[in-house]
């Protein structure tokens, strides 16, 4: 006796499987991965419980925003993609959007989706992540890195 419930042949990929695929994609093969060699910026990130690493470089606008994000991490697929993600999401913007774009993620992080669901773009791939709160810290190292980049006054 076949007791298959019918399903269609082919279905398509809930939102947190496509947020998945995104994640290991720019874990495996980031796209703003590197060290700009004329960084206006720069600041190291360290998790020693886990042992990720990230080191954030950046090129400012005249006008003091993101020219150019560029990141160096060693650390999980979480830590990873959101370095990737944050470094193509923060070009363009200057301090004050950035610190206000990271606390709606941190909160994202913290007490799952509760925005509309574009509103953190991108970012909106850690929605689940609330669900896992050892790994919060894996997808804000990079986020800490960068804010104490932009707040040092150091050029590299």
């Amino acid at each position: 006796m076949d007791t298959r419930i019918d399903q269609p042949a082919a279905t398509a990929d809930t939102s947190e499987e496509l947020y998945q695929r995104l994640i290991m994609e720019r874990a495996r093969q980031p796209l703003h991965a590197g060290v700009l060699d004329l960084a206006d910026r720069a600041a190291d990130g360290n998790n020693p419980f886990c042992g990720d690493r990230v080191h954030v470089t950046l090129g400012l606008s005249p006008e003091g925003g993101v020219a150019r994000a560029l990141h160096r991490t060693r650390g999980c697929a979480i830590c990873a993609a959101s370095a990737d993600l944050m470094a193509e999401t923060v070009e363009g913007l200057d301090e004050a959007a950035i610190r206000s774009l990271f606390e709606r993620f941190d909160v994202m992080l913290r007490d799952g989706p509760g925005e509309s669901p574009d509103a953190l773009g991108l970012l909106s791939a850690f929605e689940n992540l609330h669900e896992y709160r050892s790994r919060i810290r894996c997808a804000t190292l990079p986020w800490t890195a960068l804010l104490d980049a932009l707040k040092s006054e150091r050029t590299v």
